[in-house]
C-alpha cells in the first residue's frame, strides 16, 4: 500500500506520537501505517468479504446513529 501519510504529517510539523495522540492510537500504529505495513481499509474489506456482508454493515460512526 502506498501512502502520503508521513509527508502530510511532516508538512504539519507533527511527530508520529503527536498524530497518534490526535487520533487516539499508539505511535507504533502510525509508524506501521506510514510504512505500508498496516492497512485498516484492507482489513475491513477482508472482514466483510469473509462474513459475506459489507463494510458499511460492519462499521458505523457513533455520530451517524
Amino acid at each position: 500500500m502506498k501512502t502520503s501519510l508521513k509527508l502530510k504529517r511532516m508538512e504539519r510539523g507533527l511527530k508520529q506520537a503527536d498524530l497518534a495522540d490526535l487520533v487516539n492510537v499508539r505511535r507504533e500504529t502510525i509508524g506501521r501505517l506510514e510504512q505500508g505495513q498496516y492497512c485498516p481499509l484492507r482489513l475491513a474489506m477482508d472482514l466483510a468479504k469473509a462474513l459475506d456482508t459489507t463494510v458499511e454493515d460492519l462499521f458505523s460512526f457513533d455520530d451517524e446513529e
